[in-house]
């Protein structure tokens, strides 16, 4: 599925059955974008879902010119502004709480070892500003290019590159020399 847009385009052809693919693949981590600017999963999931219903309400917006993930991130994003700006309250969630990281049960020395590394570089990524933790998530986590990126966060690629680097310059002070495994 070349990021969505066949289904898409079946979906507007008249397959209805088109649009289960596409909500099955974006839907979470759309979820999980937005939560980062709203800090409520609950909202989060409510924002996705008009992101999803203005793509059926609205089909002529989205013209093909961007990747169908890139165009549901920027709406998603977009809608999660306004909606803080109904409320009036600008807070970025800890990403550290949706990776799970400890467990209950014992673990061999080397997964504690890798977990503690992961824990390290995750909350290195919270101390970084918010739009280098925006672009290192959308970049690294989410696995969008850079121009996808730079779509999302209404900047140029070179921006986002810049950003990026200073991130991993950041990180790696954070972090130290024992850290350079993991950036």
């Amino acid at each position: 599925m070349d990021n969505g847009a066949s289904s898409y385009r079946r979906y507007l052809d008249g397959d209805k059955e088109a649009f289960d693919p596409i909500m099955q693949e974006y839907f979470d981590g759309l979820i999980f974008f937005i939560n980062r600017y709203v800090s409520d999963p609950v909202v989060s999931e409510d924002i996705a879902i008009d992101v999803f219903a203005d793509l059926i309400i609205h089909p002529k917006r989205y013209n093909f010119s961007v990747s169908l993930k890139t165009y549901l991130y920027m709406l998603g994003r977009s809608f999660a502004l306004n909606y803080l700006k109904r409320v009036k309250r600008v807070k970025i969630n800890d990403i550290s709480e949706h990776y799970d990281l400890c467990s209950d049960e014992p673990a061999p020395p080397d997964v504690i070892i890798k977990n503690d590394g992961k824990r390290k570089l995750y909350n290195a990524i919270e101390n970084l500003p918010s739009e280098m933790k925006t672009a290192v998530y959308l970049t690294y986590f989410e696995g969008m290019s850079y121009i996808e990126v730079a779509s999302v966060m209404k900047k140029n690629k070179k921006a986002v590159d810049n950003l990026l680097y200073r991130a991993k310059k950041e990180l790696a002070a954070i972090l130290g020399e024992n850290g350079r495994e993991y950036i």
